[in-house]
């Protein structure tokens, strides 16, 4: 049984869908939990076979009575292991735990280096909670290793945590020229003009400042470059990315896409994808996946991004405008040292889905036997 607040587009929940269906597949029964419902991710559990259920949550502080709809699913059920995906989640997966203490309890953390200072008392509060708990689940999932030694820094128990990196499909995202084509043709991008663009929530820890503070200069340096930025947040959030990506001079030349389900059509319409995280990232499924496209990347140095990209002239320091210019200009360049092929390559020997899998599936039957 998995747990976790909603199946919306997002990092964590990609994965654990990933997970739940391909637990499926190896004929393991499988349920998950969200809190809310109504997000399109349900849509390919329940055509995979999954059973998705919701608490009907009503709202944060409706505490008391969605732990207790869990306790009942959990008593009813008794899931031989309760997998909780993020803080709340985690921290709600304590209860049925407490009370069955046969179903073994797996939490899943998937941040490193989190500014909490941008979010408010509830989400401290919670953290705080979550590392004085972190004895109480039987094994705690990271998908970093930068997650794993940020956590266990903060008082997770290091016996406890075990990285499992993300699973990427490489059927469900690979090169296909027409499908970039298609999006490109919908944003108004012109032929031989170049692409530049972030996939990523609008979410303080993406640090967008930084990207539209790139884009400007690199649209002063080349009239060709057009830029992107697919994702969603708050509008009063989005109204200030909007007001600074006008006085960096962007205009025209950024389009909004919101969230969008076609994402290999988006990142095989970029010339390069961009991760500019200013902290909190574990492992970015943005770039896995553009890379699974053939697509070059440039990072910020959060996380386990070095690791995915695997190239030190394309990480940069989180923040330095300067050099994520520097990055995306070599990655653009006819002299780029890495062909698509070899970009590809590298997530399909590392981040593969079937190693994904089979290392998820040893690890929680480890927790049974």
């Amino acid at each position: 049984m998995f747990l976790i607040r909603s199946l919306g587009p997002g990092g964590a929940e990609r994965q654990l869908v990933n997970l739940a269906k391909g637990l499926r597949q190896l004929n393991h029964n499988v349920v998950v939990v969200t809190f809310y419902s109504g997000e399109w991710l349900e849509e390919e559990l329940v055509a995979a076979g999954v059973t998705v259920w919701t608490l009907k949550k009503r709202g944060r502080w409706d505490i008391i009575g969605s732990g207790l709809k869990l306790f009942r699913i959990v008593r009813e059920t008794r899931p031989s292991v309760l997998h909780s995906y993020l803080t709340t989640a985690n921290l709600l997966a304590l209860l049925p735990k407490l009370c069955f203490p046969s179903t073994k309890l797996v939490w899943g953390i998937r941040a490193s280096d989190v500014d909490y200072r941008c979010y408010d008392w509830f989400s401290r509060l919670s953290f705080q909670a979550e590392c004085v708990l972190s004895n109480l689940p039987d094994l705690i999932i990271a998908n970093s290793c930068a997650g794993r030694d940020y956590h266990c820094e903060r008082g997770f128990p290091k016996s406890k945590v075990f990285v499992i990196h993300n699973g990427i499909d490489m059927n469900r995202f690979e090169p296909d020229k027409k499908a970039g084509e298609k999006v490109r043709r919908e944003w108004k991008i012109q032929e031989g003009e170049l692409l530049i663009g972030l996939v990523g929530r609008l979410d303080p820890m993406k640090d967008h400042p930084t990207f539209l503070k790139t884009a400007g200069i690199l649209a002063r340096q080349r009239e060709s470059m057009r830029f992107v930025c697919v994702g969603d947040g708050p509008s009063s959030y989005k109204q200030k990315l909007q007001s600074l990506a006008a006085q960096c001079g962007l205009g025209s030349k950024l389009v909004w896409a919101g969230s969008r389900k076609d994402m290999r059509a988006v990142y095989n319409a970029c010339n390069v994808i961009v991760n500019s995280s200013a902290w909190g990232e574990g492992l970015c499924n943005a770039l896995l996946e553009a890379m699974a496209c053939g697509v070059p990347c440039a990072a910020t140095d959060v996380g386990d991004s070095a690791v995915v990209i695997n190239d030190k002239s394309m990480v940069v320091k989180a923040g330095d405008v300067g050099a994520l210019t520097t990055a995306i200009n070599s990655a653009l360049s006819a002299s780029y040292h890495k062909s698509p092929h070899e970009v590809r390559e590298h997530v399909k020997k590392n981040f593969g889905m079937d190693a994904f899998i089979n290392l998820s599936q040893k690890t929680l039957q480890r927790l049974l036997s």
